[in-house]
């Protein structure tokens, strides 16, 4: 009982200090936004986002290493083998020195390809000096921040994310300053390298006064056993990695090339609001990742599944709640923020929520794939995923422009990872059929979408001014509160709710007694 209350109260606390951090690096990070698209052109916001998708594609691999190394620490932590976390701590600072090559020299292989991806390139001086800079940026994030993993596999996640968060948002603070008093773009791009490197070292030290085994020069070598089994797992992260970045990261690139850089525009800024909330989202699963990969270790099935049903309840409630409240606010958001020529129409809208909701009830599955290492069993839904999603957006987009690029990624997702990553948890780890599974989040869906329709009619006859801040606001107001008092109504004698008020309670019962 105390290992889970353990494992309880270090999941709230990396989940919790992990929000508060996003949050602030968001709230700071807006602002730096603001500031961006007022002091310079369209252009730049559209090649800010169009560069560092092409980075996130070319780093198909770090993933991989990333998720294969927690999951083969999780146990030599849970046994205390001291030995086998310095032999993949080794294998993986390794991997990242390789990862770092790749991505410089793979982005500057991408040089001379920059006059087809961008349509307008003569309006960006100093275009190729400016892509140097993120690349040399990416390359550099991975030097000396290998050590986050054991961190992270240790449940102490938390430390690692108040470094990181402090020097973002150092970072954004001086960029804002750079922006409004030179405009340089050059130097605002310098800073963010400078903070990138402190960062890692940061993070690097902390870990070599927490764990100062990792300073060890005697290291031994994975048997031919251990190091099949942890390649294996790299393959099929690897997979995972590269449809998953084909999927999250072409939709710039569609729209640099079939629609313009003033869509790219567009995108961008309601990428940056659905993207802070789904980081900040994110937090909060990615919390428990740790304990979730230690009680992989350590309990039984029927728990298993006790707590997963728990983490699916608590996603639907987040992810609905969160939708209902972007469908409302997004356009008007952005319209107020950045100027009525970023807004999309609404058809775009919709399905930009649609994908964020499907997307992110997927979360509570691949928290528990990742951290039990189920990874190569549904590898090669992530090929179908992202070759479907190129085509049917490539056509999509053809035929109807923007809505059709995003409707790719929705139809994509919903043939592909709505249904096969469940089905593959509950048949190799669970042993039991997903049908209840699928019953459930159809009831959450269902009564999700009909609040979300019950309350757009509300809000349209209450407001009459829609571009207004205090409109805003009334419609924030109104979803973030009908929609939780009518789950609350609905749910709260459901067990999962019962559940994870209970534990909320042991944690909140056991800090106040500290």
């Amino acid at each position: 009982m105390v290992q889970i209350n353990g494992r309880t109260e270090n999941s709230a606390r990396n989940s919790t200090v992990a929000v508060i951090s996003r949050v602030s690096a968001i709230l700071i990070g807006f602002i730096a936004r603001v500031v961006f698209t007022h002091t310079l052109s369209s252009v730049y916001v559209g090649i800010n986002g169009l560069f560092c998708d092409i980075l996130n594609i070319m780093a198909v691999s770090e993933l991989g290493a990333h998720t294969a190394v927690s999951f083969a620490l999780y146990k030599p932590i849970a046994s205390g083998d001291i030995e086998k976390q310095k032999t993949l701590m080794l294998m993986f600072r390794r991997f990242y020195y390789i990862v770092a090559g790749i991505m410089l020299a793979g982005g500057l292989a991408v040089t001379p390809l920059l006059g087809i991806l961008i349509k307008d390139k003569s309006a960006i001086p100093g275009l190729p000096l400016i892509y140097f800079l993120y690349v040399a940026n990416s390359a550099l994030s991975y030097i000396g921040i290998y050590r986050k993993i054991i961190i992270d596999a240790h449940q102490q996640s938390h430390i690692t994310t108040i470094i990181r968060t402090s020097f973002w948002i150092l970072q954004n603070i001086l960029q804002i300053v750079i922006l409004l008093l030179t405009g340089n773009f050059i130097l605002y791009l310098s800073v963010w390298i400078l903070c990138t490197v402190a960062s890692n070292i940061s993070v690097h030290v902390k870990a070599g006064k927490m764990y100062p085994f990792l300073n060890d020069r005697d290291v031994r070598k994975l048997d031919d056993k251990e190091k099949l089994s942890l390649d294996e797992d790299v393959k099929a992260m690897m997979v995972h990695k590269a449809g998953s970045v084909i999927v999250n990261n072409t939709d710039n690139l569609l729209l640099s090339s079939l629609v313009g850089t003033l869509a790219l525009g567009c995108y961008s800024n309601y990428y940056l609001i659905i993207g802070s909330v789904r980081q900040v989202i994110e937090q909060v699963f990615e919390g428990m990742t740790a304990s979730i990969g230690d009680m992989n270790v350590n309990v039984s099935k029927d728990r298993i599944v006790r707590v997963f049903d728990s983490v699916f309840f608590l996603g639907q409630w987040i992810y609905g709640l969160i939708t209902i409240m972007l469908f409302e606010v997004l356009d008007v958001f952005v319209s107020l923020s950045f100027g009525a020529q970023y807004r999309f129409d609404m058809k775009v809208t919709i399905v930009l929520c649609l994908v964020f909701y499907f997307s992110g009830m997927r979360q509570p599955v691949l928290i528990f794939r990742n951290s039990m290492g189920l990874f190569k069993y549904d590898k090669w839904k992530a090929v179908a995923e992202a070759v479907i999603n190129l085509v049917v957006s490539l056509v999509l987009g053809f035929r109807y422009g923007t809505v059709g690029v995003f409707l790719g990624t929705l139809i994509s997702l919903l043939l592909t990872s709505f249904w096969v990553e469940p089905f593959m948890f509950y048949r190799h780890r669970l042993g039991r059929s997903c049908i209840p599974y699928f019953l459930k989040y159809a009831y959450y869906t269902f009564i999700t979408m009909a609040l979300l329709v019950i309350e757009h009619s509300l809000i349209n006859r209450l407001i009459s001014e829609m571009g207004s801040w205090g409109g805003l606001i009334i419609r924030i107001l109104i979803t973030f509160g009908v929609t939780n008092l009518v789950y609350m109504a609905l749910y709260r004698r459901n067990p999962d709710f019962v559940y994870l008020r209970c534990k909320a309670s042991e944690v909140l019962e056991n800090r106040l007694t500290k």
